[in-house]
């Protein structure tokens, strides 16, 4: 009986690009059935490895951005060489992501050229940025062997989550599902040319509470500033979970969700792999890229002249790509959405 093939994947550090990376690893399952398939991630993300039906095992990975430290990378990779990987599938497009699978003696060692990558991979791809447009695309392309296309048809990101879970988060912050739920995620850590205001969800807030729903508004503890405005101005029926929760309890509660609203960021596109149905407003960046990965979305965005300009803060100093996009052109979105606007 051959042996169990083993696949190491050094993934994304941003929360979104790791939940786009999951259909990569189901084509990988698809590709060599019994595969097992490791990932290589900071601690951020790990729980979302392990709500991937594909993947085997999270590693966590201590190196921060920007950080060198060749000696620790070198016995880190000398550590996993036991583990007798058949291929390592490199994400990230820097140098230093290619380090561990080359010390580790990977012997298949896949992924983009980059940064003078060379030696690091010996299955170094050229990217075709017009016949790859997407990153979904592009991850996926990895998957197969060089030279062969990824599928026309791929399939979106999913995320498994547990009643048993969702129950157990609930409970934990004493929210009621007597409602409808509609989640908030307010923030986007790339920066604030992507987040829209406050006042703005607030006002929406008001609207869907007057409907007979609860708002949960989710983010990290940098966001914890935003989630209390919302709340200030929403008032009764808004509830801000921001750093409040673990990443695994804002992925069970985000699927007790019914419909949300959110800026283009790594929640967005949690709620898209739960198929919670989403609109995603966009202000600096653009959908053509890392669009919401679901049937299920709407998009709102005003497509100014200077936008997307994919700055983390607003060159013009107006942004007015958000600032002008108002709750009530939202709302219109929100309407074509394929959901109950009124609770049973």
């Amino acid at each position: 009986m051959p042996a169990m093939r083993q696949i190491l994947v050094v993934a994304p550090t941003w929360v979104g690009d790791a939940v786009m990376a999951e259909p990569l690893y189901a084509r990988l399952a698809e590709r060599h059935p019994g595969v097992a398939i490791d990932i290589f991630a900071p601690d951020w993300t790990l729980p979302l490895a392990r709500r991937m039906a594909s993947v085997r095992a999270g590693i966590a990975n201590p190196f921060g951005h920007g950080a060198l430290r060749l000696r620790d990378r070198y016995r880190l990779g000398k550590s996993l060489a036991a583990t007798g990987y058949d291929q390592a599938i490199v994400l990230p497009n820097s140098l230093k992501s290619a380090l561990i699978p080359f010390f580790a003696g990977i012997p298949l060692r896949t992924g983009f050229v980059g940064e003078g990558r060379y030696g690091l991979l010996n299955d170094a791809r050229r990217l075709d940025k017009a016949a790859l447009p997407t990153m979904l695309g592009r991850f996926c392309a990895l998957a197969e062997e060089a030279g062969q296309p990824p599928p026309l048809a791929q399939r979106f990101p999913r995320l498994v989550v547990s009643a048993a879970n969702q129950a157990a988060a609930r409970r934990t912050y004493g929210l009621s599902d007597s409602r409808p739920i509609v989640a908030f995620c307010p923030g986007a850590e790339y920066g604030e040319a992507k987040r829209w205001p406050a006042r703005h969800f607030a006002t929406l807030a008001r609207h869907w509470v007057a409907k007979g729903w609860q708002v949960w508004v989710f983010g990290s503890a940098k966001d914890a500033a935003v989630g209390g405005q919302i709340v200030s101005l929403g008032g009764e029926g808004v509830t801000s979970l921001c750093g409040r929760t673990s990443l695994d309890q804002a992925i069970d509660l985000l699927g007790l969700a019914s419909a949300a609203v959110c800026n283009d960021s790594g929640l967005m596109h949690i709620a898209a792999a739960l198929n919670v149905p989403l609109v995603a407003l966009y202000g600096s960046s653009s959908p053509g890229f890392t669009p919401p990965l679901t049937d299920k979305a709407q998009i709102a965005s005003l497509n100014l002249d200077c936008s997307p300009c994919f700055e983390r803060t607003c060159p013009q100093g107006h942004l007015n790509c958000l600032n002008h996009l108002t709750p009530d052109q939202v709302w219109v979105s929100i309407d074509r959405l394929p959901i109950q606007m009124k609770p049973d």
